[in-house]
């Protein structure tokens, strides 16, 4: 009986071809190919939850608490207020998901990220791979939500239409991040800092109420916190209330993709090439 072979993780050559192929779009087939086959439930649940939310909080709740006054002096219904960040909630959490545990599950119990690499992949082409799977997602979410919002009157302004682009940009920030973070945690417990984190950036990210009604100091750390930044970015779009601070908010979400993408990679190379 021959001994069974092993297959060794393949030479590369130096420079951009040992990190990179251009093969990323395979990552995308299998991610879709799972998806279809055993976790398409959890997909569709997540575009549902933000819906649930927007009916209980924006006409539940929102009944009690009356108009909100935006920073022009306009008042809006607190429908309208909220549906915005729900949106940019919507779309960290779609990024989070795909980039944190599912990744997590890939790289320590199914060992599929040593496979790949063992082929002509790189650990760059694993990366994109996997937050365009996120971004495809995020954008189905982002979309089906959006449409919701148009048919609920919660739409204020024509720029609405632009917060497709902006929630696909803050979906690639927080996959790119995600995923960077992921490939330092090695147990599950390490793995609920993750919800530890996400769940106080979600009630006081100026989500369902304005950031006037933090004390200063409150403020500035809330101000520092990704969520918050889309938040505005994609309430200003609904909302009509586009100004200078929209090119900061971008810009923070565009150091946000460097960051994780150099450091997602440079990590999958040291645990699997290395």
């Amino acid at each position: 009986m021959a001994a069974p072979t092993v297959t060794a993780p393949r030479r590369r050559a130096g420079g951009v071809r040992a990190l990179y192929s251009g093969n990323a779009r395979v990552i995308v087939v299998r991610g879709l190919m799972a998806t279809r086959s055993s976790t398409w439930t959890v997909v569709v649940s997540g575009f549902f939850e933000p819906v649930f939310f927007l009916l209980a909080m924006g006409f539940g709740l929102g009944t009690y608490i009356g108009d909100v006054t935006l920073a022009d002096g306009r008042t809006i219904s607190y429908a309208a207020y909220i549906a915005p960040a729900l949106l940019a909630v919507s779309a960290m959490n779609g990024a989070v998901y795909d980039s944190t545990w599912n990744v997590f599950f890939k790289m320590h119990f199914g060992k599929l990220y040593q496979s790949m690499l063992t082929t002509s992949l790189g650990p760059l082409d694993v990366a994109f791979g996997e937050i365009a799977y996120a971004l495809l997602r995020g954008g189905v979410y982002a979309i089906g939500f959006l449409t919701v919002m148009q048919v609920m009157g919660l739409n204020l302004a024509w720029t609405a239409v632009l917060s497709i682009p902006a929630v696909l940009l803050v979906a690639f920030a927080f996959a790119a991040v995600g995923m960077a973070v992921t490939s330092y945690m090695s147990t599950f417990q390490q793995m609920d800092w993750i919800n530890f984190v996400m769940l106080p950036m979600f009630l006081f990210s100026a989500t369902f109420y304005p950031l006037s009604v933090y004390p200063q100091g409150v403020q500035w750390v809330i101000q520092a916190l990704p969520l918050w930044h889309a938040v505005e970015l994609v309430r200003g779009l609904t909302t009509g209330l586009v100004d200078g601070a929209m090119l900061g908010h971008v810009t923070y979400f565009v150091v946000m993709v460097a960051a994780g993408l150099v450091l997602t990679t440079r990590r999958l190379r040291a645990l699997f090439l290395d």
